[in-house]
């Protein structure tokens, strides 16, 4: 196998690495290559997941095939590589979806499973790990088909950062849907209250808030709630997608500029709300739009705090949302949505709750400002979300995943040479006791 040696980064780019990567197209090279180090997909984790700075990982993006579909079960068998948008686009038209799809069309199946990724319908669908009947994995003693017969072990990688394994392959059980449009609902919510009230009272198969992080005061918490059901029908063709040239220059989400943007979004959907047909990728992954969107954060990049709290908790999430409105740091890019309490694996992210995200430019204040957020997420019980942190220390995490001593006796069982470290393992001593 050719190594070539580069430079790469998670979403964020605020973290990077420099090492040895591989990138096979055949599923016979992953036996040499297990022996060589992690896995990684896209790279769609926004800080240090994917990295192993100073060693060597193989890229999946190349082992994209689908292997077969069932269309009387919905099971379908793919290789790990393959993107959970080209799924949906490929099977939407004849009826089914992926049964949960984060944020961005390009996660791989592989780092679906690997981060037991979440979803607009986590209320009622659960985690993507709960739709996993099996996941071939290869590793030092070979090649392995686990199922949820194989408990400890299946639990242990449904969200187990790849440390049990290289994905290889996976079944998943598709989703039945209407057709490949969406009837999107969208109304106004014009402070933290009534943005709660209507996460709370949705019965809408997908939900999810946009939030107005820089509002203040009275409209504090305002946004947009989105409630979206899939449909047949038609819609025009989506526009081309666009580029982000080049890296943006340090005023281009000043205060001023995120305010005033966030201002006009919020008042694009009228007072009495609307419903509109939108195509499943511009609902479900409304960024992709735009390739390279990180760039616009500069060369320092960004983070992403994501938090989920329990229900009884929902009120910490106010007390930091006031503390980012008042730091004037935030991000057009701002979530809020109620979760179920589906999770699949020991170190799975989801909690029945309220999860918020919130981007921020990768400077000092805003490192710290994360910091506060971190404590305040743990004294209240919740726990942040592994895809997204890259700030985060090891006795915080542990903290947070008390499941994190099972997860721990799999991985060291299935790698006791740890040659699935990555930095963020590293960075966080997941492989040592707490």
């Amino acid at each position: 196998m050719r190594w070539k040696e580069m430079d790469y980064a998670g979403w964020g780019r605020a973290l990077s690495a420099h090492g040895h990567v591989a990138r096979p197209e055949r599923s016979r090279d992953l036996k040499p290559l297990s022996l060589e180090g992690p896995a990684m997909g896209n790279r769609r984790s926004y800080g240090d997941a994917a990295l192993n700075g100073g060693g060597r990982i193989t890229d999946m993006t190349r082992l994209d095939r689908i292997l077969s579909f069932d269309e009387t079960t919905g099971i379908l068998e793919a290789e790990a590589g393959i993107m959970l948008g080209e799924l949906a686009e490929v099977f939407a038209p004849r009826g089914w979806l992926p049964p949960v799809m984060p944020g961005t069309g390009f996660a791989t199946l592989g780092g679906a499973i690997a981060m037991d990724v979440h979803g607009k319908n986590h209320h009622g669908a659960g985690s993507f790990g709960a739709h996993v009947t099996e996941v071939t994995l290869v590793g030092p003693a070979g090649e392995q088909a686990v199922t949820p017969e194989d408990l400890p072990l299946f639990r242990a990688t449904l969200g187990g950062l790849g440390q049990t394994g290289i994905i290889a392959r996976a079944k998943i059980a598709m989703k039945r849907c209407k057709g490949d449009i969406m009837m999107v609902t969208e109304r106004r919510a014009k402070d933290w209250d009534d943005h709660i009230a209507l996460l709370d009272g949705s019965e809408a198969t997908y939900v999810v808030g946009w939030i107005d992080a820089t509002a203040t005061g009275a409209a504090l918490g305002r946004g947009i709630v989105e409630e979206g059901e899939t449909g047949p029908g038609l819609v025009p063709k989506p526009k081309p997608s666009r580029k982000v040239p080049f890296d943006a220059p340090g005023f281009a989400l000043a205060p001023p500029i995120v305010k005033g943007f966030n201002e006009l979004y919020y008042r694009r959907v009228p007072k009495s709300g609307r419903t509109v047909v939108r195509p499943i990728g511009k609902f479900f992954f409304p960024l992709d739009k735009v390739h390279d969107w990180n760039r616009l954060y500069g060369k320092r990049g960004f983070h992403q705090f994501q938090c989920v709290v329990p229900l009884a908790a929902v009120g910490v999430l106010r007390d930091m949302l006031e503390k980012i409105a008042a730091s004037g740091l935030a991000s057009p890019l701002a979530v809020l949505k109620r979760m179920g309490a589906g999770r699949a694996g020991h170190m799975s992210f989801p909690m029945e709750g309220y999860t918020l995200a919130v981007d921020f430019p990768n400077r000092d204040k805003a490192v710290a400002l994360i910091g506060e957020l971190e404590a305040m997420t743990e004294a209240a019980g919740g726990r942040l979300y592994l895809a997204k942190d890259s700030l985060a220390d090891g006795a915080r995490i542990k903290a947070m995943y008390p499941e994190h001593a099972d997860w721990l006796e799999q991985v060291r069982a299935r790698d006791p040479d740890g040659l699935y470290l990555t930095d963020m393992v590293r960075r966080l001593d997941l492989r040592s006791d707490a």
